[in-house]
């Protein structure tokens, strides 16, 4: 009888770059393949706005900067930034209704807000964990072109991408 794993269970697959600074070390085949994506800031997605699309700013910026952000990642930051705004939105329903509240039954119950705070910071973590933004995750993500100091022209991509300040 074999074993069942959950979908997506296991390690997640090694770059083939570092497979092969590594010196392929499990023999295995390389994945000769492997997309290579741009590293270039995605366009914000018109569905985003007020908290969501500011925080694509504030996080794209950090991504980018860090090398953590191609011009494929867009929808996983979306996913990212709809969350956050879904957090925010529900923690202030929290603040105002409370984190318990009079069913019509007339039992307490959880308020429903609280349970899509919880579910928006699920969602968050994962999208986090995936950028290597997490201190557990940071050390598996090897960033492509991270910056340790201050690039060459970073000046002009705040710029040229974020709008000046």
């Amino acid at each position: 009888m074999g074993r069942s794993r959950a979908p997506g269970g296991g390690r997640k697959p090694k770059p083939t770059l570092l497979k092969v600074l590594a010196g392929n070390p499990g023999h295995r085949p390389l994945n000769q393949t492997e997309p290579e994506p741009r590293r270039r800031m995605p366009a914000c997605p018109k569905v985003l706005d007020g908290a969501s699309r500011r925080e694509w700013h504030r996080m794209g910026r950090i991504l980018f900067k860090a090398g953590l952000l191609t011009e494929i990642d867009g929808p996983a930051l979306m996913g990212y930034c709809l969350a956050y705004a879904r957090l925010l939105d529900a923690e202030e329903k929290v603040r105002q209704y409370g984190a318990v509240v009079k069913a019509p039954s007339g039992y307490l119950a959880h308020s429903p807000y609280l349970a899509i705070a919880n579910k928006a910071l699920e969602q968050m973590r994962a999208f986090l964990v995936e950028f290597g933004m997490t201190p557990s995750s940071r050390s598996r993500v090897h960033a492509a072109g991270g910056a340790r100091g201050v690039a060459p022209g970073e000046s002009d991509l705040d710029e040229r991408f974020f709008g000046a300040g």
